[in-house]
């Protein structure tokens, strides 16, 4: 599985929108971060899926023009999935997933 971390907006958007994305590959890993990686990829995906429907909702979303928003990209098996969320609205799956890609990746 391959994992990619895009950091978008912000007050840093400048800084940011030269910097390669940040990309974990379970291979390069050690078996129990693999694992790990796992686990929080698996939780956060469901997560950011009901996140993005409850997107949909009318009920007006807190807004704040410098939050960052986040992509991961999680590749695997031929397949492709892109999580979406933001400082405003992040899930706590999604924040851990977040974290972990933080203190794990590497640049390309």
């Amino acid at each position: 599985m391959r994992v990619t971390l895009a950091t978008h907006g912000g007050l840093a958007a400048p800084v940011l929108a030269g910097l390669p994305p940040d990309v974990v590959d379970t291979h390069a890993l050690p078996e129990s971060a693999a694992a790990e990686l796992s686990r929080l990829v698996a939780a956060a995906v469901p997560a950011a899926a009901a996140a993005a429907a409850a997107a949909g909702d009318p009920e007006p979303r807190r807004r704040a023009p410098d939050a960052m928003s986040y992509s991961i990209t999680v590749e695997e098996g031929g397949h492709s999935s892109v999580l979406v969320q933001s400082d405003t609205d992040m899930s706590p799956e999604f924040a851990a997933l977040l974290r972990w890609l933080k203190e794990h990746a590497a640049r390309e």
